[in-house]
């Protein structure tokens, strides 16, 4: 009998917007000795989250449903943000939400825009609620909100797209480039501003927020400078009529108690954060001497991995396939002419080491 698949689920490709790491080792037969691929923490979590997940462990941390209402760590979040906790959405990681973002603002046949190259995981969720794609290229290595704007207004788009600071170029605009793209959001439109990397970007990387415009959500997460990508947690900041429409669809249980318990202290823990934002920098440095040394270009970063030039897409591809090969995982850009470079993240200084003595065996 043959599965009667709705026919928008019938015309998708059957594929993820990633490769894990996890599937190239069950490929290879080998574990990655350095793991700098996928933007993941090398500093771990907090000590304090660590100790609150062990205080909770048994009934109470694993055998109850998290709190459906995330009402303390969306407390302590409206806090650290100065707004209010109704403007505050907690939810299973920046995917999930993006996710409904889609579900819930756009309906099948509407544009949206992105850059071409730019996360594909929004794109995957696009795609699969039957979404027209409008993309545009990126000016110097960076997402272009002028152009993107431009296409917005011209297409009419549900939705439009940003992430500042960019993924996977690892660029960044200023605070006041986003206030007058915020500005410039046409009527009808909602912008999407990805601000996962925003804690290691310049402080003056990230416009105030403003809850009171309908028309913009941000984004940002525990996956990265609180080193909780297992854990998938995430939260939007938005006015309070957006946070509601978020809440009739979202699923009320996706985040676990123990993730909840975890966000919470890592959000107190100041120190700790402090302290990842300085590794991270001193590990951008290490690859900015790296390629130096190597008369590689690369461009400044305002993430936790950097953007190196190989000059051409066959020999970006080429490396990271023979990194791969040689336990070193990495990944590149998916289109021209972004695809010329290779991203390399910033692991422990053991990690590093292991990247460099591989490149240097291999090139």
């Amino acid at each position: 009998m043959t599965i009667k698949f709705t026919r928008q689920v019938q015309a998708l490709p059957a594929s993820v917007p990633f490769v894990g790491p996890e599937t190239l080792e069950r490929q290879s037969g080998q574990h990655f000795a350095a793991r700098i691929g996928a933007n993941e923490s090398a500093f771990g979590v907090s000590p304090k989250a660590i100790d609150a997940m062990s205080s909770a462990l048994g009934i109470s941390g694993c055998s109850w449903y998290g709190d459906p209402e995330n009402h303390d760590l969306r407390t302590e979040l409206a806090r650290k943000h100065n707004v209010d906790s109704d403007c505050i959405c907690v939810d299973a990681g920046i995917d999930s939400l993006l996710g409904l973002c889609v579900r819930m603002l756009m309906e099948a046949g509407d544009s949206v825009v992105t850059s071409d190259g730019a996360y594909p995981t929004f794109n995957y969720h696009v795609a699969g609620f039957g979404g027209v794609f409008n993309k545009v290229p990126y000016t110097d290595n960076k997402e272009d909100p002028d152009a993107l704007i431009k296409a917005a207004i011209e297409n009419r788009a549900a939705l439009v797209y940003l992430s500042n600071p960019d993924n996977p170029m690892g660029t960044w605009h200023d605070a006041d480039v986003i206030a007058q793209m915020i500005e410039r959001v046409p009527t009808n439109c909602t912008l999407l501003l990805d601000e996962a990397y925003v804690e290691f970007a310049p402080d003056n990387t990230a416009p105030p927020i403003d809850t009171g415009n309908k028309q913009v959500i941000r984004f940002r997460t525990f996956s990265k400078a609180y080193g909780m990508a297992g854990m998938r947690i995430g939260y939007a900041i938005a006015h309070p009529d957006m946070i509601t429409g978020f809440n009739k669809i979202r699923n009320h249980f996706a985040v676990s108690r123990l993730a909840q318990i975890a966000a919470l202290a890592s959000v107190q823990d100041t120190a700790f954060l402090t302290s990842v934002i300085e590794k991270v920098q001193i590990g951008r440095q290490r690859i900015y001497n790296f390629a130096d040394e190597n008369k590689l270009s690369y461009l400044p970063s305002a993430t936790n991995f950097v953007a190196v030039d190989m000059q051409t897409e066959q020999k970006a591809k080429a490396i990271l396939a023979a990194l791969n090969e040689q336990r070193v995982f990495i990944r590149m850009p998916g289109v021209s002419p972004l695809n010329r470079y290779i991203r390399v993240g910033i692991g422990t200084a053991a990690e590093h080491q292991v990247f460099i003595d591989t490149f240097n065996k291999l090139c």
